[in-house]
């Protein structure tokens, strides 16, 4: 909203279309960002114009004062950097760059407050951590209900990627689905060939998605038209990492791959002894990825060059995940392993009761596991030891002091206290849950094995309202006039 106000009683109407200043005429004033939409913490360039000149111009996020800069002598300003609070809530915000202690001239700018969960296990380290979500935690996840759900033609066993307002997600039925994260509504569908049992990542509005039917596909984020395919020679079940405009995956055929985002073009691509199941994950310029041959590698991520490799007790095919220098990945020898990301070497290990092929997540000093004994373990990060373990056999993910996870034993997704392991909020579904769940935006959503596709958010969530807060309640508070 744009409008000059002339006094504090008076209710703001339509737009001024000319600000008369000393006889000077000035354009309407108006705020630009340098983005529409980011993250809360996230930085922000404020730029303005039509503002009286020579006038001190407050900007604020919402109701908080955030910076004060000074017009030119044309009235404009720019470049003027400010940080989304932390605690600005999803949806749409405004910024506002106003001269209420002058003349009242003032003009607004929407911005969308907006986290992505645009890869398996959020980011291209696997961390499984969410450090933005500020909606869920301790208090108000045991509150979380239904929110809605999506029947797909078939099981839904892929982990979804969440990236500007929509959600791909793969299906046994051979789909890759885009639906409307607020609603559910299917937004488009493509069609493989085969089953769609990795995560989808998504970067620079394309969507890159591996079937069972051997390709790798890259697809446009708004309509779901292909725009590239790769063929492997085998099955494709690993989850693509894109990072630095190159696209990372495994193959059935014992490679791993090094794509061209853009293109699909081959980089490099790297032979170990077996199947690779395990979806790399790629950080400081190295890629790590487990292979059904026993080992571990870690890969130059611009050559594909081996740097390093372990071998573990059992097939990898558990998603390394690395954090702070470590890195962390489980064998089907029922060991969760903790080795220097530099060199390989084996810092601890810990035994659970079965395989681990779920993915870690990493959070404040705790590396949390599921295991296919039925447990989810919390250890300390520097030593191993043990801290407690809950109901769980997925890649858990965390947010805000809460751990999601699901467990493909008893058909249950749990919220867990990341402290204590207490239990504060589980959804039965009708399926086994294989699926990562993807927490963002004071949202959960996870896929099931029965052919369920759900999102849950607790009824209190702002991030279902369709705007907040309404610009015509924030002047006045501002004292803009109302």
């Amino acid at each position: 909203m744009k409008t000059r106000l002339k006094s504090a009683g008076r209710i703001a109407g339509m737009f001024l279309s000319v600000v008369l200043l000393g006889g000077v005429c000035f354009a309407q004033p108006a705020v630009t960002l340098s983005v529409p939409a980011g993250p809360p913490g996230s930085d922000l360039s404020v730029s303005g114009s039509g503002f009286p000149a020579s006038t001190a111009v407050n900007i604020y996020f919402d109701t908080t004062d955030l910076a004060l800069t000074v017009t030119n002598s044309s009235g404009s300003f720019s470049g003027v950097k400010i940080q989304v609070p932390a605690s600005a809530l999803p949806g749409r915000n405004w910024v506002t760059g106003a001269v209420a202690l002058v003349t009242g001239d003032a003009a607004q700018a929407p911005f969308n407050v907006r986290t992505n969960w645009a890869q398996f296990h959020f980011a291209s380290s696997h961390s499984g951590l969410n450090p933005r979500e500020n909606v869920l935690n301790r208090s108000t996840a045991p509150a979380l209900g239904l929110r809605w759900s999506y029947l797909a033609g078939n099981a839904v066993y892929s982990s979804p990627a969440v990236a500007d307002g929509a959600i791909y997600v793969g299906s046994d039925d051979g789909n890759v689905d885009a639906l409307n994260a607020g609603t559910g509504a299917l937004v488009w569908q493509f069609a493989t060939a085969g089953a769609v049992t990795s995560s989808p990542a998504v970067a620079n509005g394309m969507v890159f998605a591996a079937s069972e039917d051997g390709n790798v596909y890259a697809l446009d984020s708004s309509r779901g038209s292909k725009l590239w395919q790769f063929t492997t020679g085998a099955a494709v079940d690993s989850s693509p990492a894109v990072a630095n405009g190159v696209v990372y995956i495994g193959s059935e055929d014992n490679n791993v791959y090094a794509l061209n985002a853009g293109t699909g073009a081959l980089l490099w691509q790297f032979a170990t002894g077996a199947a690779v199941y395990s979806a790399p994950a790629v950080a400081n310029g190295v890629v790590y990825v487990g292979s059904d041959d026993n080992n571990v590698y870690a890969l130059n991520a611009g050559t594909g060059a081996m740097l390093w490799s372990f071998t573990a007790g059992g097939a990898v095919d558990s998603s390394p995940t690395i954090a702070n220098g470590v890195v962390y990945v489980g064998s089907d020898n029922n060991d969760i392993y903790a080795l220097s990301a530099s060199s390989g070497a084996n810092l601890w290990d810990y035994f659970t009761g079965a395989a681990v092929v779920s993915s870690p997540a990493v959070a404040n000093g705790v590396v949390y596991v599921g295991s296919l004994d039925g447990d989810v373990y919390a250890l300390s990060v520097s030593t191993g030891a043990l801290l407690w373990t809950a109901p769980g056999t997925g890649s858990p993910a965390v947010a805000n002091g809460v751990v999601y996870v699901a467990s493909e034993y008893t058909n249950t997704v749990y919220a867990l206290n990341a402290t204590t392991g207490a239990n504060l909020w589980q959804f039965l579904t009708g399926g086994a849950i294989v699926s990562s769940p993807s927490v963002v935006n004071g949202a959960v959503y996870v896929g099931s094995g029965d052919h369920n596709f759900y999102a849950f958010s607790n009824t209190a969530n702002p991030a279902l309202a369709p705007e907040r807060p309404d610009p015509a309640t924030l002047r006045p508070t501002l004292g803009l006039g109302k």
